[in-house]
């Protein structure tokens, strides 16, 4: 698994704990900050999954905004806590993180959804995200965050 895989996963868990125990993501970061001084061999992920987290954290508002646009017939209280993770997570790197193409975006939130979550949810991702990818680069509809 690649650095920019398991930082992905480390974000992804970081987004998760802070959704489920309903507290600031700084407070997670800050744990998260302790627990990779502490151990060496997680170096190499730490950059990049922080700088997720704190991208997310940052844009919240617009990150959500995208996701109740485009998961049609779904809302963000009503999806699975690990789907609007890994959502908030890859709509970050389709908006806000010029490095990663689109299509390794798109590509690594579905494989977190199809290790992670259910059956479907690959599926849901990659709907999703699409759209967003889609809607972001098209001249006519560009909604930019």
């Amino acid at each position: 698994m690649s650095a920019r895989s398991k930082a992905r996963k480390r974000a992804l868990d970081m987004l998760y704990i802070a959704d489920v125990r309903q507290v600031p993501l700084a407070d997670v970061l800050a744990d998260e900050a302790r627990r990779a001084a502490a151990q060496p061999q997680r170096a190499s992920s730490w950059p990049y999954a922080e700088q997720i987290v704190r991208g997310v954290d940052e844009n919240r508002a617009d990150i959500d905004a995208l996701i109740e646009q485009h998961a049609v017939g779904w809302t963000l209280a009503r999806m699975p806590v690990v789907d609007r993770a890994i959502l908030r997570l890859g709509i970050w790197e389709l908006g806000f993180n010029p490095e990663t193409p689109a299509a390794v975006a798109i590509s690594e939130a579905m494989q977190l959804a199809s290790v992670l979550s259910t059956d479907e949810s690959a599926t849901f991702v990659n709907g999703v995200l699409g759209a967003i990818a889609d809607a972001l680069t098209s001249p006519e509809t560009h909604s930019a965050p």
